[in-house]
């Protein structure tokens, strides 16, 4: 402001000597925001399972095609690789994630030492505290409402949810679809993700093998290959088939239900309404915009739809009105 009104940029300013405090706490509360935390720069995991990051997003909207409405994502911080479980609700999450942690140790032949996630109670409760205090895990939790120092579970979770919706929208599939979406992504990303400081895919950091990718096929499409997951329309669920007899993949049919929320053509499909001509849409349009009544001729032209019932109504009504007046006037006779 004094460098303002000393150079003349702006008046009605006297000049007077304004003295500003070093710390405006205005000023630093406006312009207050959440502290980043800075990337390690050199990583302290070395093995496959040392370290999973997990956490759950969620509830959908919309259910999906088995009834489930959160989706928890469990991500191994060696290689990136991570899993994903479709839950009902977040009280599943405490029994349905020793399955996978058990399965990967037997797999891997490894042991789960530490995992990390957030202090949300489908973490942090009695089940979980002695499901680790039995396997000897080490539970990290993250500081209430700083979902920031769970970075690596947060960060799997937008590209999954970015990735379904682009895969359901270039598909044409119903929203219905988004946990098939959601697992095919994962699926595919866990094979062309590359992790730069090994510069080597997710799936060979943890499988010890090159993926092989000649089996996949667009999302949506159906290929005549095994053990392809389809929809089966008569039980409305999604079911493995080990063979799919088809010529050649296929453009998916166009979804039969309302993608937007509004089916407008249909709507006004519905009301049966005549088509109007230039002339008369002018005129129509000059009448409803509060222009002069005596000019709009065509509203005795534009019929109204009206359904079969009121008109059978409205006809007998008018007969029996006939009739009336037929007594009414040979009585007057």
């Amino acid at each position: 402001m004094n460098h303002l009104v000393r150079n003349g940029l702006v008046t009605g300013v006297p000049k007077l000597g304004i003295a500003v405090a070093d710390d405006c706490m205005p000023c630093k509360k406006g312009k207050q925001q959440r502290k980043s935390h800075k990337p390690k720069t050199q990583n302290s995991i070395d093995t496959p399972l040392e370290l999973l990051h997990m956490d759950l997003f969620g509830p959908i909207s919309i259910r999906s095609i088995g009834g489930k409405s959160y989706c928890l994502v469990v991500t191994d911080d060696f290689s990136r690789f991570y899993w994903v479980h479709f839950l009902g609700t977040k009280d599943d999450t405490a029994e349905i994630l020793q399955y996978p942690i058990l399965i990967l140790e037997s797999l891997c032949k490894l042991k789960v030492r530490r995992i990390r996630s957030d202090n949300g109670i489908e973490f942090k409760n009695n089940t979980m505290e002695f499901f680790c205090l039995k396997k000897g895990i080490h539970h990290e939790f993250s500081a209430p409402y700083t979902p920031q120092q769970n970075g690596v579970a947060e960060r799997k979770n937008k590209t999954l949810i970015e990735t379904a919706r682009m895969m359901l929208l270039d598909a044409k599939l119903l929203i219905t679809f988004w946990a098939e979406a959601v697992n095919t992504s994962c699926h595919f990303l866990n094979r062309v993700l590359v992790v730069k400081r090994y510069y080597e895919t997710c799936y060979e950091l943890i499988n010890n093998r090159p993926p092989n990718l000649d089996y996949l096929v667009p999302f949506g499409y159906v290929a005549n290959s095994p053990c392809k997951r389809v929809y089966n329309i008569e039980t409305r669920s999604v079911e493995e088939w080990f063979e799919v007899d088809c010529s050649k993949p296929s453009v998916p049919l166009e979804p039969t239900g309302l993608t937007w929320g509004i089916d407008y053509d249909a709507l006004f499909k519905s009301f049966n309404l005549p088509d109007l001509s230039a002339e008369d849409a002018a005129s129509l349009y000059q009448h409803c915009s509060g222009g002069d009544d005596s000019n709009f001729s065509t509203r005795s032209t534009v019929p109204i739809p009206t359904p079969s019932s009121n008109a059978a109504s409205v006809s007998r009504t008018h007969e029996s009105d006939n009739e009336e007046d037929t007594n009414v006037e040979g009585n007057d006779t």
